[in-house]
């Protein structure tokens, strides 16, 4: 079978030493729409973003895309037991946890394994843990994410144990939208993502879509940036660690409403369409989303 679990589970991706610089956390906030807002060039919160100077922070979502930053080929799919193309794969879900504030540049490196195999019948989702250490062993973030890929799956394995995350029955402690420009995605593919699911429209029709869709890991950075200037001061220092789920798709041009509940356990967040269009309107784009507090 195209997915054989005994193969993939447990196995070793290798690891990858990288450097980054504030050049490309720069990019990457300007990616996740920094700096977008009018007053934003002359807003000191927002130029925490944007302007490499002493008070340049970095969101902490900068280190799941830092690794494969420069790179210009589309993402490989080379993992043990799964024979899969490119065009079958979605992002599943994605966690990032950070163990203190990311410098502004840096080098670490990074290693890989798979952690777990899901038979969702139609579909398989693979689950992959990285952990990324600095040259004297320090340990600087961790993270977790999934591809859902289609057609796969049926063997009778494990369907997986997600807890679903419940959405308070009040009013959100913060409500607002980003408007997801035209060239967001072309933007953010320059952040190392070339999948031409994001910027050829053929390839996007293949893969079912009517246009290109753009980047989970772009709208998971907007929510993120979102809900760090709403509910934390701005400060991006204050988050341990941000877990979603990627419910849905977004089209540039459309955009997002990011709501966010201050709860004891954590920040929980719903991110939807607001569209004029009835059947876009609140579709969802992640779900069981969570920030929690460092």
């Amino acid at each position: 079978m195209p997915i054989n679990p005994d193969i993939a589970i447990g196995a070793d991706l290798g690891s990858r030493t990288f450097t980054w610089s504030s050049s490309d956390v720069l990019l990457y906030h300007l990616g996740v729409g920094a700096g977008s807002r009018p007053g934003d060039n002359l807003d000191p919160k927002a130029l925490r973003y944007t302007l490499d100077d002493e008070n340049l922070q970095v969101l902490p979502s900068f280190g799941i895309v830092a690794p494969s930053f420069h790179e210009t080929d589309p993402p490989a799919l080379d993992l043990p037991g799964c024979d899969i193309n490119l065009a079958q794969v979605v992002h599943g879900a994605q966690e990032i946890t950070v163990h203190g504030p990311l410098p502004a540049s840096g080098e670490a490196t990074l290693r890989t394994v798979i952690s777990d195999v899901w038979d969702k019948g139609k579909a398989a989702v693979i689950w992959q843990e990285g952990v990324a250490t600095a040259p004297d062993g320090t340990e600087l973030w961790t993270v977790r994410s999934s591809i859902f890929v289609k057609g796969e799956g049926g063997w009778g394995g494990n369907r997986g144990d997600a807890t679903p995350v419940l959405i308070p029955e009040r009013k959100p402690d913060a409500d607002t939208t980003y408007d997801v420009t035209p060239q967001q995605a072309m933007l953010y593919r320059l952040c190392g993502d070339r999948n031409p699911l994001h910027s050829d429209p053929a390839f996007a029709q293949a893969a079912g879509f009517p246009a290109p869709i753009l980047h989970g890991l772009c709208s998971y950075g907007i929510v993120l940036r979102t809900v760090v200037d709403d509910l934390l001061g701005g400060d991006a220092a204050q988050v341990r660690s941000f877990s979603a789920r990627f419910a849905g798709v977004v089209f540039p041009g459309e955009t997002i409403r990011v709501q966010a509940w201050d709860e004891p356990s954590g920040i929980v967040v719903s991110a939807t369409i607001a569209s004029s269009r009835e059947e876009r309107d609140g579709a969802p784009v992640l779900a069981d989303c969570v920030l929690t507090r460092a």
